[in-house]
């Protein structure tokens, strides 16, 4: 515990970014990859807003050949660089070393804009190693260089240029974060994305890296969006015509546009955006939009009496298979927290429904064939939803057997109900469920083994997962439920582990699980409970010396250590259950020697995984061989 004496000397006065340097999570989420990539996001939607504003058409994005540092450029009207009458610096100055700096706050300079905050461009400055910014104004090109968020020298004016504009040239800040290398593939699906959104916006993605360059636009803006979304989850649609709307309402000052359509799916899908920004968490725009089509579809089955005697229509039948873009621009949006994850205008959620519902309900009226085809789907949900209900009642009653709190009678529980220092370990196989079971902590660890074939979700209904024993109880284990029913509170370990054999049957099970997970589970996944353990292949041993290999590569490395004239001996475990239960222990399940992967699903990278799921798990064999020759050539080892 802290002492001494607490008076004013005590209390610390971060002066300009400092603070930002110190605590660097407060203003983009974190230190990881995603912290890192968000300081580019924060450059690319300050040219973007330049788009929406009607200042700019272009937007190049350029990814040295280090992979660390990136150029935004665009055409629009460049930083002003004249002296801020407050400060005596300039303009340019002031914006990149000031939080709560920019011409974002009234409607003089930007009617609508993501980066309302004022805070986008002085952050990355002050998690930049190295910051030039260059901009084209008044016939010349002037430039600044920082150093971690500290300005080199004044604003220089250079040679004469044509145009206006304004290029960011920054390298994140290695003693910030813990990954400095930027992801092309993610970037370049960001940039997609944004030329959806802004109708007529030209990127250009230069990756110096892979020696490539690609040029997005999408004038077909949200109806475009949802035709790729469609196809990327490899979606059904009920009916091939969407529906569409784009309107702007200068009253309220709110754009709204929108695309949706329902599929054979059996989940939503709603994409949303404010300002260009993704809103991955929701928020009152995504509530208004649930609102109107919920209404605007029992209207039209009720008015033309669709639905049928003895079936229920609840909400989430309505909503279930449905894909939508929504994507509004408001003056001034109100995101929770700096990283923008979802909006909390309450003004915004009946603004949305005016707009959408009563277009919606004449969409449906002059399209009876679109309109009658979504009332059976939707009935079509009703009637899954009570089956599945049964179905679950069903294995309910065949699961409750006498052991406490109705667990699969396989598992091997632990003794400790806290759920924050409790481990599932998912085992592949009885025998090296019992190597397990004998090898664990029992304190802390339960073992749960795997006897039968595990489903592939992606490819079953919600009644045939129901139905699968292997993973119903996996669920029955957890006790947090799946799909609407997922509780957290309820989750008896706070780390799931997978633990299979580490060859490719073993990797096979476990990309099943996280299939599962995926798509019943997701908040398993999204709360970072989900675990693989790394179990070695190999076991080389020379004298008194011992490595243990997870794969090849780490056992030629292993190898590489010894001396030349060595003759180690080296093992190849062909599965967990030839490990002696202290030996696994000490490999794979001490908390304290074990290596874990933490398997997430980044916000920032939702629709690639959602497209490789998809891919890779789906029913379409041409979708799989084209992923897998796509990304053949990221395989390391290869178990043939």
């Amino acid at each position: 515990m802290a002492s001494g004496t607490y008076n004013a000397d005590s209390i610390t006065v971060l002066e300009g970014l400092e603070a930002v340097r110190r605590r660097p999570g407060m203003y983009i989420g974190g230190i990881d990859s995603a912290g890192l990539h968000h300081l580019l996001w924060e450059i690319v939607d300050n040219s973007v807003d330049e788009v929406m504003n009607g200042h700019a058409t272009r937007i190049v994005v350029t990814l040295e050949s280090d992979g660390k540092t990136v150029s935004v450029s665009d055409n629009g009207r460049g930083i002003p660089v004249d002296i801020h009458p407050k400060t005596g610096q300039s303009a340019l100055e002031v914006i990149l070393t000031t939080l709560h700096a920019g011409g974002k706050f009234d409607n003089d300079a930007y009617k609508v804009a993501g980066g309302l905050h004022g805070v986008g461009a002085s952050v990355v400055n002050a998690l930049s190693k190295s910051l030039i910014a260059q901009v084209r104004r008044d016939g010349v090109v002037y430039s600044q260089s920082y150093r971690r968020g500290k300005a080199l020298g004044p604003v220089k004016p250079g040679e004469p240029v044509r145009g206006t504009g304004t290029t960011i040239t920054f390298t994140p800040d290695p003693e910030i974060f813990l990954d400095q290398v930027y992801d092309s593939k993610l970037i370049a699906e960001r940039l997609d994305i944004k030329t959806y959104l802004n109708k007529g916006l030209v990127i250009q993605f230069v990756d110096q890296k892979k020696n490539q360059s690609h040029e997005f636009r999408h004038d077909g803006g949200v109806a475009d969006f949802l035709d790729a979304v469609n196809q990327a989850r490899g979606d059904v649609r009920v009916s091939p015509l969407p529906f569409v709307l784009e309107r702007e309402d200068d009253a309220d000052n709110i754009r709204c546009h929108v695309a949706l359509a329902w599929t054979e799916a059996t989940e939503e899908s709603v994409r949303s955006f404010v300002n260009t920004i993704p809103t991955v968490d929701g928020g009152t725009h995504e509530l208004g939009l649930r609102e109107a089509v919920r209404s605007a579809v029992r209207r039209y089955m009720t008015d033309h009496d669709l639905i049928k005697k003895g079936v229920e229509i609840k909400n989430e039948d309505i909503l279930e298979g449905l894909t939508a873009v929504l994507s509004i621009c408001v003056h001034e949006p109100q995101f929770q927290g700096q990283t923008k994850g979802r909006l909390n205008n309450a003004e915004v959620r009946s603004l949305v429904e005016s707009m959408v519902r009563p277009r919606l309900e004449t969409f449906l009226i002059k399209n009876r064939s679109v309109g009658d085809a979504i009332a059976a789907r939707v009935i079509q949900s009703a009637k899954a939803r009570e089956a599945s209900r049964a179905a679950a009642s069903q294995v309910r009653r065949k699961t409750a057997i006498s052991n406490r709190l109705n667990l699969p009678g396989k598992l091997h529980d632990c003794d400790s109900t806290n759920p924050e220092e409790s481990e599932l370990f998912i085992v592949e196989g009885d025998s090296a469920g019992g190597s397990a079971k004998q090898g664990r902590d029992r304190d802390i660890q339960a073992i749960l083994p795997l006897k039968g074939k595990v489903l592939n979700a992606e490819q079953a209904g919600k009644a045939k997962v129901l139905d699968n024993k292997e993973l119903t109880d996996i669920i029955s284990a957890l006790g947090c439920g799946m799909d609407d029913q997922y509780d957290p509170a309820r989750l008896r370990y706070g780390k799931v582990i997978l633990l299979t054999d580490a060859d490719s049957d073993g990797h096979h099970i476990a990309t099943l699980l996280l299939t599962f997970f995926y798509r019943h589970v997701p908040g398993l996944l999204n709360d970072g409970h989900v675990f693989l353990a790394c179990p070695p292949l190999y076991k080389v041993s020379w004298g008194k010396e011992t490595y243990w290999a997870a794969d090849d590569a780490s056992r030629d490395r292993a190898l590489a250590k010894l001396p030349k004239n060595a003759k180690p001996n080296i093992t190849r475990f062909k599965g967990l259950g030839e490990m002696p239960p202290a030996l696994l222990y000490e490999t794979t399940l001490d908390p304290a020697r074990r290596r874990l992967l933490r398997v997430t699903v980044p916000d920032d990278d939702r629709t690639y995984t959602e497209r490789t799921v998809s891919d890779l798990m789906g029913k379409e064999p041409e979708a799989r061989f084209k992923f897998i020759m796509a990304e053949a050539y990221t395989a390391k080892d290869i178990d043939i």
